[in-house]
């Protein structure tokens, strides 16, 4: 009865010891491998500051995305901020470009009554999903 103790004893500790070293070894699997990267094109840097701009704001995954510009093609001043951001209220990211135009991105569309305002105004051009 005593040798069967012992014996039960000495498969219990081995059987822990080896769960132990088992525990401690990192097995292999396809997440640690290292993805293939064989067929992977990094995204070219877009040409002109005003791509770079469009980008920046669509990189932001906004749902609608505006690009506003004098009808007169001059530059924007004060007055016309004011006007935008007064009709544009829900606007979150505004982005002024080197051509005399600003990038408005937001969630949210712009009320008709409002966009009709900015129309009377401003050359609008509607980026949304493209």
């Amino acid at each position: 009865m005593k040798r069967t103790i012992q014996t039960c004893l000495t498969i219990v500790i081995a059987l822990a010891l080896l769960n132990v070293f088992a525990a401690c070894h990192r097995k292999a699997s396809e997440e640690d491998e290292t993805p293939d990267t064989s067929t992977y094109r990094p995204e070219s840097t877009p040409a002109t500051q005003f791509e770079r701009d469009l980008k920046y704001v669509r990189d932001a995954h906004f749902a609608y995305v505006w690009i506003f510009s004098r009808k007169d093609g001059k530059e924007l001043t004060p007055e016309d901020s004011q006007v935008l951001r007064t009709n544009a209220p829900k606007v979150v990211d505004w982005v002024k470009t080197d051509q005399n135009r600003v990038i408005a991105g937001s969630n949210f569309p712009i009320e008709a009554p409002q966009m009709a305002n900015l129309q009377k105004r401003f050359k609008v051009e509607d980026y949304s999903g493209k």
